[in-house]
């Protein structure tokens, strides 16, 4: 780590130093839909919808369309930078057709982008519904299959839509044979990034439009993912913001032993301490609080100037 605290491409015990971890990335600046996002002095909120009737979390409150745009609108008005739609969960589940899910997606991304600015992403790993999504006002791809389909990179390079390739290594929506095992876990996420990143630069997707996601709890238990995240540092190293997903996921409710709708404080927790090691996006439920939240990650660090300053003045 260099002194003035910028992760740099150094073995693992230097760069998970004591101290805050400012990423050298190689294109902080970025216009993504809309908004232009410095992520050398910004921590993005993504807020998530799910327009899904089996979500973990909200299991199906927002699967009505009218309940998805609501909540979409909702979250941007909250302050969320922007918001993930999706219309297939990550987990096993019935199969939906690709038809489906754009029926599912393609309608909320046209409503939010006809009534917010704030940038919008789909959580798919299927061209059809990532094309269709594009062309309804999407500017983001969060992949969370990390280009399992070839055909998505070239989607997205067609575009000018941003791709999140996110470390996950079962077939999508299909279970490991196996409890999952790692013989170094961040090694192995680090070396599965930069091998996607590479395929997604060979098909024409410039450093500007990558983004990297560890994927925290996809295919990996509760001690693979604090680890994890304790060395996010090496991720960070390969130099594209790195968007931590981990609000109310499992590793949160093992560590503490709460149950999914008890999980908000373990989540803002782990948010804050990945924000510390480097990441630049985290993937969250609870607007307000996770906005909050960040916002006061860039008040401490001098990136962002208080609201009122008037104790002990």
């Amino acid at each position: 780590m260099t002194t003035d605290g910028r992760a740099t491409g150094l073995p693992a015990d230097d760069v998970t130093a004591p101290g805050w971890v400012v990423p050298h990335l190689r294109e902080p600046v970025r216009r993504i839909g809309r908004r232009t996002f410095d992520f050398d002095h910004r921590i993005a909120v993504m807020a998530i919808v799910n327009r899904t009737p089996d979500s973990f979390h909200d299991k199906g409150a927002t699967f009505a369309l009218d309940r998805a745009v609501e909540a979409a609108v909702r979250a941007a008005d909250l302050g969320a930078d922007w918001v993930d739609i999706g219309g297939v969960k990550f987990a096993p589940g019935p199969e939906l057709s690709a038809a489906d899910e754009i029926d599912r997606v393609v309608p909320v991304v046209r409503q939010l982008a006809g009534e917010s600015d704030v940038t919008i992403s789909v959580d798919t790993f299927r061209p059809e519904v990532a094309t269709a999504a594009i062309a309804a006002g999407a500017s983001v791809v969060n992949d969370t299959t990390g280009l399992s389909d070839p055909r998505m990179a070239s989607v997205v390079a067609d575009s000018d839509a941003t791709i999140v390739i996110t470390h996950s290594i079962a077939p999508p929506r299909q279970r490991l044979p196996e409890p999952p095992h790692y013989d170094d876990v961040a090694a192995s996420v680090v070396g599965f990034l930069r091998e996607r990143v590479d395929r997604a630069l060979a098909a024409g997707i410039p450093e500007s439009r990558i983004i990297i996601d560890p994927g925290h709890d996809l295919n990996k238990n509760t001690l693979h993912t604090l680890e994890l995240t304790r060395r996010l540092p090496e991720v960070v190293a390969l130099g594209y913001p790195v968007l931590a997903a981990v609000s109310n996921k499992d590793f949160v409710g093992e560590s503490l032993g709460r149950p999914r709708g008890e999980r908000l404080s373990g989540s803002l927790a782990v948010a804050t301490v990945s924000a510390m090691l480097g990441a630049r996006i985290v993937r969250m439920h609870d607007v307000l609080e996770s906005v909050d939240a960040m916002r006061m990650v860039e008040a401490t660090l001098g990136w962002r100037e208080p609201v009122e300053v008037r104790h002990n003045t």
